[in-house]
C-alpha cells in the first residue's frame, strides 16, 4: 500500500543518501520504476504532474493502477504516490482521490498568499497523515508551461514556510527543469548551506535532477537533499531506445508492431536510468 514519504525522507536525510522522485506517465513508466524500485530494494517516490494527471485520465485513474500494481507486482518496499508542483485545487483534488504525498507550489505567489494557502494544507494533510512539500523560490526551466529562470530562494522564507509544519522543502537554488543550458552556472551551494541553517532537519528536495553533475549530486545529498526528481532523462532515454528500435526496422518484422514489442525497449531504457539513479542517490537497499 501506498505510504506517506515522510519515514523515507527523515531516514534518508539521516543516513545521508536521498530517495528519487521519479515522474510517471503512463503504464510503462510506472511498472519499470517499480520493478526496478523492488529489484534494488530502494523506497521510491512515485511524481504526477497535474498536465502528467490529466494525460493518464485523472488522479483516480492513477491511483487505481499504482494501487493495483503494487498488489500484482507484490511490491513490498515503501512506495508514495506525489502531485508533483500541485495548484492549490489539484492539491485538494489528489488528497481526495487518494495521493499519499502532496507537492503544493506557491513559489509564484507573493510569500504571505505562500504561507496562507500552504498553511491550510498543512492541517489537513497532516490529519491524513499526507506528506506535504512547499517551494520557495522558483525552479527554472518549463514545468507544465511555466518557465523560470533557476532563482535562488530566500532563506528567511524558506524558514517561514518551514515552520508551518510541512514534510518537506524544494528550495531553488539555481536548479532547472529539463536540459541544462551550456552556460549554466551550477548550483548555489551557499543559498543550499543558508537554507538548511535556517531549517534545521527538514529535508530538503532537489528539482531538475536531469543533468546535474554527480560530484553536485552527492555534495547536495551531504547538505541536507533527502529527495531528488528526475523526470526528463527518462523521457530521453524512453525516447532514444524506441527510435533505434524503429530505424532499425524491428516494428516491420513478425509481429514487432505490437505495441507490447514496440515500447519494451523504451521500458528498460528507464529501468536502467532509475537504477542508474538510485544506485548515485544512496537509496539502494535502503527499503
Amino acid at each position: 500500500m501506498l505510504v506517506s514519504a515522510k519515514e523515507m525522507l527523515n531516514k534518508a536525510r539521516e543516513g545521508k543518501y536521498a530517495v528519487g522522485q521519479f515522474n510517471i506517465n503512463n503504464l510503462e513508466w510506472t511498472k519499470a520504476i517499480l520493478l526496478t524500485a523492488q529489484e534494488l530494494q530502494s523506497p521510491v517516490i512515485l511524481g504526477v504532474s497535474e498536465g502528467a494527471g490529466k494525460y493518464m485520465c485523472g488522479y483516480k485513474t492513477v491511483v487505481g493502477m499504482v494501487n493495483g500494481m503494487l498488489e500484482e507486482l507484490g511490491i513490498t518496499v515503501p512506495v508514495a504516490l506525489h502531485l508533483d508542483h500541485g495548484s492549490f485545487e489539484g492539491a485538494k483534488a489528489c488528497i481526495n482521490a487518494g495521493f499519499s504525498s502532496i507537492m503544493f507550489d506557491g513559489s509564484h505567489y507573493p510569500i504571505e498568499e505562500n504561507i496562507k494557502m500552504t498553511t491550510a494544507l498543512v492541517n489537513t494533510c497532516d490529519v491524513l497523515g499526507v506528506s506535504l512539500e512547499a517551494e520557495v523560490g522558483s525552479i527554472g526551466g518549463e514545468e507544465d508551461g511555466v518557465v523560470g529562470a533557476g532563482e535562488c530562494a530566500d532563506p528567511d522564507e524558506c524558514k517561514a514556510i518551514a515552520d508551518l509544519g510541512v514534510t518537506m522543502l524544494a528550495a531553488g537554488i539555481g536548479n532547472i527543469h529539463g536540459k541544462y543550458p551550456e552556460n549554466w552556472a551550477g548550483l548555489s551551494f551557499e543559498t543550499l548551506e543558508a537554507v538548511k541553517n535556517k531549517v534545521g532537519d527538514m529535508p530538503l528536495v532537489l528539482h531538475g535532477g536531469t543533468g546535474i553533475p554527480e560530484d553536485m549530486i552527492k555534495k547536495a545529498i551531504s547538505l541536507g537533499v533527502a529527495k531528488i526528481n528526475v523526470n526528463t532523462e527518462c523521457q530521453l532515454a524512453f525516447a532514444a531506445a524506441t527510435r533505434e528500435y524503429v530505424e532499425a526496422g524491428k516494428d516491420q518484422q513478425g509481429k514487432g508492431f505490437d505495441p507490447r514489442k514496440l515500447l519494451a525497449p523504451g521500458f528498460e531504457a528507464i529501468k536502467a536510468t532509475v537504477k542508474e539513479k538510485m544506485e548515485l542517490f544512496g537509496s539502494v537497499g535502503k527499503a
